[in-house]
């Protein structure tokens, strides 16, 4: 059949594709009765058959093969500043683990693919059918020198750890900006064999993390902006020698065992030591070529999270390490999937710990890491129990004779990896439903964070 489009022609594709923007596939698809049997499907496959009018396929090359051009589709939340952000990473192709060790990067079914992106992306509401979504950003997305070698490293991450038998552990915060996301549940059918290892893995796929994909938002939205500086200025640094991870680390190398206040005036930097936080973030910029007023784009596109750490002389940091606040009536409509949490557990941390001594603190460690699968698993316990304290209304356990309410949520006792208790300001959210021992409608602010021991123990000492 006769295309709407020239198909030879990256140009007409794209043009095309932006007619869709501030419309719905309704009002695109012109006199397509979507109630008709058969018309029914999710918003990519309706995008691709009735839109673009491609037959669905399992081909390995991209949608538009004439071009090299690979439709993609994906779900926007949009902010209060009117910026959109990702509803979730963008997944790709998936990881064949019987193949992949047999590949270069250049030629990889993955690159072959997905080196050159048609983006369309649509508001998310889960009250509307897909046909009746609006559509707000359509554009094409080709990765800088700069990205497209970080990307290589990360693939290269992910089949190592396939040609060494351990596709098993594969985790996405082993990576930067390419992810190896998981497939399905952790049902037997999930679960393929792996060439290496007798031991069966979760299936995969790769998968552009959800910082990322803001990254390409911003950009194919025209709402990037200049506050990023950037740590590698040359691609050509990152090879199999010298990760990115590794050039980060040696910028710190001379810093280790000195006094931040001593770095401070040695980088001639003039910092308000009363602004704990912004006092070592400054710190770090510097060391990293960064300027004060600017973020590290690597590591928001990478959505890597920092975390500055003070140890005692017993190397216990000298409190527990925290995350961000949640709302009691969000946390409750999450998935697990979904989660806020499970995003920060799969993240990659860069960790700054620093001495605590007579002298001031001092510069210890620099690291990066990633929790490890068994470990996420842990973790998840404390969120499902926090899910479980807010729908069973029974938050407060008792009432102190001064006044402290002891809760439900999970203790550092609990589990090995972290606990549930208040952030900052004694501030309060709405609860889903009025406590039943107090007849509270609101409590306190609450957030999750790492046991100081866990840190000690499975990040600065391992």
């Amino acid at each position: 059949h006769i295309l709407p489009y020239d198909s030879t022609s990256v140009s007409e594709i794209i043009s095309f594709a932006k007619k869709l923007e501030n419309s719905t596939l309704r009002k695109s698809c012109h006199g397509i009765q979507f109630e008709k049997k058969g018309n029914k499907g999710s918003f990519g496959n309706i995008l691709e058959e009735l839109y673009f009018k491609l037959k669905r396929n399992s081909r390995s090359e991209p949608d538009f093969y004439r071009t090299g051009l690979e439709l993609k589709t994906g779900g926007l939340k949009k902010l209060k500043n009117g910026e959109f952000r990702a509803k979730e990473r963008l997944v790709m192709n998936i990881i064949n683990f019987s193949k992949i060790h047999k590949e270069d990067f250049k030629s990889s079914s993955f690159y072959k693919k997905n080196s050159h992106l048609l983006l369309v992306f649509h508001i998310f509401d889960k009250n509307l059918q897909d046909i009746d979504k609006l559509i707000k950003v359509v554009g094409e997305w080709s990765y800088s020198n700069n990205d497209l070698k970080i990307i290589e490293s990360d693939w290269k991450k992910i089949q190592k750890k396939i040609k060494d038998g351990k596709a098993h552990t594969l985790s996405e915060g082993d990576t930067l900006y390419l992810g190896a996301s998981t497939k399905g549940s952790k049902s037997a059918k999930s679960m393929a064999n792996q060439p290496f290892s007798k031991i069966k893995a979760h299936r995969r796929a790769f998968s552009l993390k959800y910082k990322y994909i803001n990254h390409v938002i911003a950009c194919i939205s025209g709402h990037k902006n200049d506050i990023y500086g950037s740590i590698i200025n040359d691609p050509n640094i990152i090879d199999s020698n010298n990760s990115f991870e590794d050039i980060v680390i040696k910028k710190f190398v001379p810093y280790l065992g000195k006094n931040i206040d001593d770095i401070k005036e040695y980088l001639g930097m003039d910092l308000n030591k009363k602004n704990n936080k912004g006092y070592h973030a400054g710190i770090t910029k510097r060391i990293l070529g960064i300027e004060l007023g600017k973020r590290i784009e690597e590591f928001e596109k990478a959505g890597i999270i920092v975390k500055t750490v003070r140890l005692k002389s017993n190397d216990m940091p000298d409190e527990h390490v925290s995350f961000p606040i949640f709302k009691f009536k969000e946390i409750i409509n999450e998935s697990w999937e979904g989660s806020d949490w499970k995003r920060i557990l799969e993240s990659k941390f860069f960790f700054i710990f620093l001495r605590i001594s007579n002298e001031g603190n001092k510069f210890e460690k620099v690291k990066f890491w990633n929790m490890s699968q068994t470990d996420i698993d842990e973790a998840k316990k404390i969120w499902t129990k926090t899910i479980e304290v807010l729908n069973s209304g029974s938050i407060v356990r008792k009432v102190e004779k001064n006044g402290m309410k002891k809760n439900f949520f999970p203790k550092s006792s609990e589990n090995k990896i972290g606990h549930v208790r208040p952030h900052g300001h004694i501030t309060t959210y709405e609860l889903p439903t009025p406590d039943r021992l107090t007849g509270l409608k609101d409590y306190m602010k609450q957030s999750f964070w790492f046991n100081a021991r866990y840190v000690r123990d499975e990040i600065f000492s391992e």
